[in-house]
């Protein structure tokens, strides 16, 4: 679980930037701030595959760029143990501006070093994150920023998230406040990377997106923050009265309602990735596709396990709404979008009726907050049972980039404002 003083006001000292990426000093002041996630990545074992391998990870200084979305006056990180089965120590780590989204090249002006109650290392309990105390560093909303930390030793279980869509860079020995990386190794995927935070404005709140692979992005571009969240946090950011709204991605792909998949299944992650972010005052729900579809996965089934599913999906739908009501939270219901002609679930005219059934319940007044209709954004017009070609990233499951586009821009930014 995530630690977080995601709703607390409190006195904040604030040492303005002359000028981003100039280093820190001018006027001190005093104001009240809080809390608020402006970047985050669900937490998972990864899959042999999308591992990096113990022998790479022992000595080694791990670079990651994070795109942030609202932005703050200061900063903490949040690193991850959560699959870990034994203490992982972290030598040391820094923050710094990254010159490009896709290089391991940093503003030297722009790093400083994270410390965590008040030492520069950390050891991090199994099944616990830590997150690093606060410094002041200015933030813009929409920029990235360059997470880089020691290991001398690799985590007896990996945790991280596969599907950043972004890339990661990693050189062995201590090089956390190193300008670049010299022939680097490199892996689209996070490590031990869970969230940043910043200060902003009482006021100030953070939207949780929770999802699988459409959340996540699969099919986005690599490293060019185009995930529908990623143009919400756009759009929030140019509109009056939402900018200082962060965005926090809880996507994974493959990720169930039910059953565990890739990651945790939906309501076993609920506390950790929706409730724990800093801030949190809204969430999206855009999950179940992977249940409806891996249902016939490998043949049809009776119409009763259909209908058995449905209630399922419902009932897993109400916990989520019970448990975010009951913490004061607004939660809206994303409808689920088309994949007829998916080449990886192959659904029949049963699963689609299972999918109209989950979607008209999503969109009956009284169950969410507020609906987002995906479904009605993406879907072909003339095949309502399939993504709009336009929108389709080639699968017939997942958006394009376009199609993300739509998605994002669909979301009414009425739903953030205070």
């Amino acid at each position: 679980m995530k630690i977080t003083s995601a709703h607390s006001t409190f006195a904040w000292v604030v040492l303005a930037a002359c000028s981003v990426g100039h280093g820190l000093n001018a006027q001190t002041i005093t104001k009240p701030a809080v809390w608020i996630a402006t970047w985050g990545a669900s937490q998972q074992i990864p899959e042999a595959q999308n591992a990096l391998p113990a022998a790479d990870l022992t000595d080694v200084t791990v670079r990651q760029i994070v795109h942030v979305s609202a932005g703050g006056t200061a900063l903490r990180v949040h690193l991850s143990n959560a699959f870990g089965t034994e203490p992982l120590h972290i030598t040391s780590a820094h923050i710094a501006r990254p010159l490009t989204a896709d290089a391991a090249a940093i503003d030297p002006a722009s790093d400083r070093a994270l410390s965590f109650a008040g030492a520069g290392d950390v050891m991090i309990p199994a099944g616990a994150e830590f997150v690093s105390d606060p410094i002041p560093y200015p933030v813009s909303a929409l920029s990235n920023l360059a997470v880089s930390f020691h290991l001398d030793a690799p985590p007896a279980r990996e945790t991280s998230h596969p599907g950043s869509r972004a890339t990661s860079w990693y050189v062995h020995g201590d090089a956390v406040a190193a300008q670049n990386f010299s022939n680097p190794g490199k892996a689209d995927h996070w490590f031990q990377l869970s969230e940043v935070d910043v200060a902003s404005d009482p006021g100030a709140a953070s939207v949780v997106a929770l999802g699988d692979s459409i959340t996540d992005g699969h099919a986005a571009t690599t490293n060019g923050n185009d995930r529908w969240t990623d143009v919400l946090a756009v759009r929030l950011q140019h509109a009056s009265g939402t900018k200082d709204v962060g965005v926090s991605n809880q996507g994974i792909g493959g990720n169930h309602l039910l059953t565990d998949g890739l990651g945790p299944n939906a309501l076993a992650r609920f506390d950790s990735d929706v409730l724990a972010p800093a801030g949190v005052r809204w969430v999206i729900v855009l999950e179940g596709v992977n249940d409806l579809g891996g249902l016939t996965r490998d043949g049809e089934v009776s119409p009763e396990r259909h209908a058995a599913l449905v209630r399922q999906i419902l009932a897993a739908y109400q916990q989520i709404i019970e448990r975010v009501h009951a913490h004061g939270l607004r939660v809206f219901g994303a409808t689920i979008t088309p994949d007829a002609g998916s080449n990886y679930y192959h659904p029949g005219p049963l699963s689609e009726a299972d999918r109209t059934a989950v979607n008209t319940w999503i969109r009956t007044p009284g169950h969410y907050d507020a609906v987002i209709d995906f479904d009605q954004v993406v879907r072909d017009p003339l095949h309502p049972d399939r993504l709009l070609p336009a929108y389709d990233s080639g699968d017939h499951l997942h958006p394009s980039p376009a199609g993300y586009r739509a998605m994002g821009d669909a979301v009414p930014l009425g739903l953030f404002m205070r």
